[in-house]
């Protein structure tokens, strides 16, 4: 399940972590990636011990575990790898999947992108998912995410105009399966529309109840 989250940080923060970007050491972007992506990795990402790294993935980290939709929708157990990302003009990310395992002992369950760079700002550089039968182009608002399990097959597509900057992160979910994650999402949605109507009724209580069992079932 592909899920938008919008304004994960507001205008004036997205200036800021640019701004500190804008001051950091980018490298390859081939250096991060695995034996089978690296072939189609052309971007550039902050150096791993830059100090402007931890400070802005701590931040990442803090805003993500206040944003409701992001905790409804991924459960994240841990929020283990992040990298930030840099896309001049001729640069793209070819067509790839994520690897299985993260930082050592993490596994990838849940894939996101935070969008620094507003979509009228570049030309290309879409963020292109596959599905059963499609694939989805995305271009979302400077300060906007979104997260997909990171067993699709996606890209970034070549820049034809601008500049491209995007935090990329990877998540290990509490429920590994994105179709149990989808279930308990229907439920919370659900759930919450009838509060919202008709306040605290029995049918919110069956719910609520539904989705603490199937959590104690399914976590992992």
């Amino acid at each position: 399940m592909v899920v938008e989250i919008p304004n994960v940080f507001t205008q004036e923060e997205v200036n800021d972590i640019l701004d500190k970007l804008s001051k950091a050491e980018f490298i390859d972007g081939k250096k991060t990636a695995g034996w089978n992506a690296r072939g189609v990795k052309n971007n550039q990402q902050i150096k791993k011990n830059d100090p402007t790294a931890a400070a802005l993935k701590e931040k990442v980290k803090s805003t993500l575990s206040k944003n409701l939709l992001f905790q409804s929708t991924v459960r994240p157990k841990s929020i283990h790898t992040m990298l930030f990302s840099r896309y001049e003009m001729g640069m793209s990310y070819g067509r790839h999947t994520d690897n299985a395992m993260m930082a050592g002992t993490w596994r990838s369950d849940v894939s996101f992108t935070i969008f620094l760079t507003p979509p009228d700002a570049y030309k290309g550089g879409d963020l292109m998912i596959e599905g059963a039968s499609h694939q989805q182009s995305y271009r979302l608002d400077a300060g906007s995410a979104i997260a997909y399990p990171s067993s699709t097959l996606h890209q970034v597509t070549p820049l034809t105009e601008g500049s491209r900057w995007a935090i990329v992160g990877w998540v290990q979910s509490w429920i590994r399966a994105p179709s149990k994650r989808e279930v308990l999402i229907d439920l919370d949605t659900a759930r919450r529309a009838i509060f919202d109507s008709q306040g605290k009724t029995n049918e919110v209580d069956l719910i609520s109840k539904s989705m603490t069992n199937l959590l104690r079932r399914w976590m992992d």
